[in-house]
């Protein structure tokens, strides 16, 4: 819960800031560059690192089925406080949109139960899994273009998940392989690739938090962060999980139930996001 609420908070203050900055596309960097002379944005990173701590301290103690379920209840408290800080009323849909998104990734993740696989993947199998994540990166990134305020933050909050869970799949295959040089590491493909997918998901996810409320750029980031990641370990760890026919059914609902949630979320907020434009 710690770690949820540094999150929430790290997460306002990010957003607070760059709403303030001129609008720029996804992948400009300017917007970064503004960013990081901006004193309220520097100090967002503060509670995110505390929340990382707590994150791993917590992981270290209780399961991961356990855990990134209370990790995601940070969506009630990121727009309970950015409301406080703000001075805007709470949305109902806002909550309504937070509640199915987290009921869904709780059952998802619990339904999972996924099983440990191999450690360090051959590079060609990524080569599958990478082809999918930049189809979907770049399908959000052209209907964003297309869309404004909820809908457009809720797609580039898409679009960061997968850069993010790319990011942490690609950690935990540098890590778990065979220790090495530090030199064949830094310039090794898979850290090349985790620069390039860190660097992707802060600027996608920056530029999503300048459209609308905080509900629909957020709410899409952190459900599809830790769904993507199972379907990675599947995929590419060859994680297994138990595959009778109902628990099947039961991801397949649980799923669906997630993208209920982002789509509550990008739906809810088109009135909210003309009336902060106007402010």
């Amino acid at each position: 819960m710690a770690g949820a609420f540094s999150f929430a908070l790290s997460a306002v203050l990010h957003q607070r800031a760059a709403t303030r900055q001129p609008r720029f596309a996804a992948l400009d960097p300017r917007l970064l560059l503004r960013l990081f002379r901006n004193r309220l944005w520097l100090s967002g990173w503060i509670p995110d690192t505390a929340g990382v701590v707590f994150q791993v301290l917590a992981l270290r103690v209780g399961a991961l089925a356990v855990v990134q379920p209370v990790m995601a209840s940070g969506l009630f408290m990121a727009v309970l406080l950015e409301a406080v800080i703000t001075g805007r009323r709470v949305v109902g849909r806002d909550l309504l949109a937070v509640a199915v998104g987290v009921v869904g990734l709780t059952a998802f993740l619990l339904l999972a139960d996924v099983r440990a696989g191999v450690t360090r993947p051959a590079a060609t199998a990524w080569t599958v899994a990478m082809g999918c994540a930049v189809a979907a990166v770049a399908a959000c990134l052209v209907g964003a273009r297309h869309r404004r305020g909820a809908a457009r933050g809720a797609l580039l909050g898409v679009a960061g998940g997968v850069a993010y869970s790319f990011a942490a799949a690609l950690v935990k295959d540098i890590t778990g392989g065979p220790a090495g040089s530090l030199l064949g590491v830094v310039v090794s493909w898979r850290s090349v690739a985790l620069v390039v997918a860190v660097a992707l998901g802060l600027m996608v996810n920056q530029a999503a938090f300048q459209h609308g409320r905080l509900a629909a750029p957020l709410t899409a980031l952190t459900l599809t962060d830790p769904v993507v990641s199972v379907l990675v370990a599947i995929t590419v760890f060859r994680e297994t999980f138990p595959d009778e026919p109902i628990r099947v059914v039961g991801l397949v609902l649980a799923a669906v139930t997630v993208g209920g949630g982002v789509w509550l979320a990008a739906s809810a907020c088109a009135t909210g996001a003309d009336e902060h434009r106007r402010r």
